[in-house]
């Protein structure tokens, strides 16, 4: 969803990756277990800035620096991942962890990418609940939404130059804007939409719907990657109706146990297994990422069932935006929010069952479908839709940037007087960090998380 990027990334600060690389001209050595657990482990303490930085951090380190995946098979998987749903972000790790060392390796890299920021959203809601708004917080949440608007302006400018290749990908993509801008309709359509014009246009003119590929760029030759281009597909990554059978059945029958396990603690539906029935269905019925989920979720949680009032769920948001891990990361804030009537043991447990719900779906169709996916990743029948696809979804970038941008710059609405100077301008500049320095994201929201306390201590 979020394939970035056309210009090279700088290398993450030292105290982040420190793996020797290999030379341009050969593969790197293989990669064992245990040093991709340290990888998925740093990861998901350091992924900041949403699906798009988080993207284009792994596509930094494993694509650009590392090399363990070639940017062709990069972006097969994302596109894949992006028309799952649920975190596209979180996907894409699992794909590839499972791609590198099968389904223990899966599991480890989509679980390292989410407990850092459940421990993280857990211990933030208690500090939210139990003391209530500090100034200090306030004021650090303003500079850091700035930072955010600008991470996702700036994907919106990369994935555009990249993914944008001619004209009718141009058109496909400045329709999927005004679809969503101005006409309002769902994102499920805009991407049945743009699978339906790929999917045509891969017959009638396959060139215009070919997948880019090639780190190198204008079809140049490319460092060999561990898992190349033409790298045949792993033994474990293969397609068999036994395999398929037993995730299946191994998925589903834990979801089963755990949730048989709440109502009987419970002694018929109560606050957990509620939680555990409500998130499985948004895992399962919600497509186009976080952002797609979120009002969903809001309607449920806020109006339906009241686990909490509609300021916590911005604060929420809020939250989930300036931490590390997936957005959708605010299921956790909910599901303690839930629990903090009762008690804080409560509170840690919906955490827990929220999250637990929400991404057990997202494994299960990684393991399932990845090796569907990996039989096909120079089939144009596939690549021509998902190439659509990826054009469509820079128009959906770029709505939403607009719209978080609108929120920041005028909290009160358009219409409403009193324009926030300051926060326009922390946006432009933000963004000339990013675009113009190629400034780190995680020094970027640091900056600016610095920039509002200081603003908030200056008398007015």
């Amino acid at each position: 969803m979020w394939t970035c990027l056309n210009r090279q990334l700088p290398s993450p600060p030292a105290h982040q990756m420190t793996t020797p690389m290999a030379t341009p001209a050969e593969a790197p050595a293989a990669v064992s277990f245990r040093e991709a657990l340290k990888f998925w482990w740093k990861l998901g303490w350091i992924s900041f800035g949403g699906p798009a930085g988080q993207i284009a951090l792994m596509h930094a380190e494993l694509v650009e620096r590392r090399r363990w995946i070639s940017e062709k098979r990069f972006l097969h998987a994302l596109n894949y991942c992006m028309v799952l749903p649920g975190p596209e972000a979180q996907q894409l790790a699992t794909y590839i962890g499972w791609l590198m060392h099968g389904t223990r390796g899966g599991i480890a890299a989509g679980a390292l990418f989410v407990l850092p920021s459940l421990f993280i959203i857990a211990t933030l809601a208690w500090i939210y609940l139990a003391f209530g708004h500090l100034p200090a917080i306030a004021a650090i949440l303003w500079g850091i939404k700035p930072a955010v608007v600008a991470i996702v302006l700036a994907a919106a400018w990369r994935i555009g130059k990249r993914s944008l290749k001619n004209g009718w990908l141009w058109a496909i993509a400045g329709l999927s804007f005004a679809s969503l801008t101005f006409l309002h309709l769902p994102f499920p359509a805009i991407v049945l939409a743009a699978a339906g014009i790929g999917a045509l246009g891969g017959r009638l003119r396959p060139g215009i719907f070919t997948a880019g590929g090639g780190h190198a760029g204008k079809g140049g030759p490319h460092a060999a990657a561990l898992i190349d281009d033409n790298t045949p597909t792993p033994a474990h990554a293969r397609h068999t109706h036994a395999g398929l059978l037993r995730h299946l059945v191994t998925g589903l029958g834990l979801g089963i146990v755990v949730l048989a396990g709440l109502l009987v603690l419970e002694d018929g539906i109560g606050l957990l297994s509620r939680l555990g029935i409500f998130f499985t269905q948004a895992a399962l019925l919600t497509f186009g990422g976080a952002y797609a989920v979120l009002p969903y979720v809001y309607q449920a949680a806020v109006m339906q069932y009241g686990w909490l009032t509609a300021g916590q769920m911005m604060d929420g948001l809020a939250l989930g935006e300036t931490t590390p891990g997936p957005l959708i990361m605010i299921v956790a804030f909910v599901g303690f929010v839930a629990g903090w009537s009762v008690d804080p043991v409560m509170a840690v447990a919906g955490a827990c069952v929220a999250t637990f719900f929400t991404f057990l779906p997202s494994f299960l169709f990684i393991l399932i479908g990845g090796p569907l996916v990996e039989a096909t990743h120079n089939d144009l029948r596939l690549t021509a839709p998902l190439t659509a696809i990826t054009a469509a979804v820079v128009g959906v970038i770029l709505n939403l940037a607009l719209f978080f941008a609108g929120h920041v710059v005028w909290p009160a609405g358009v219409q409403a007087s009193g324009t926030d100077v300051a926060a326009l301008l922390l946006i432009v500049a933000a963004l000339v960090a990013l675009l113009r320095f190629e400034v780190n994201v995680i020094r970027l929201i640091a900056a600016c998380a610095i920039i509002g306390l200081a603003r908030s201590l200056i008398p007015a």
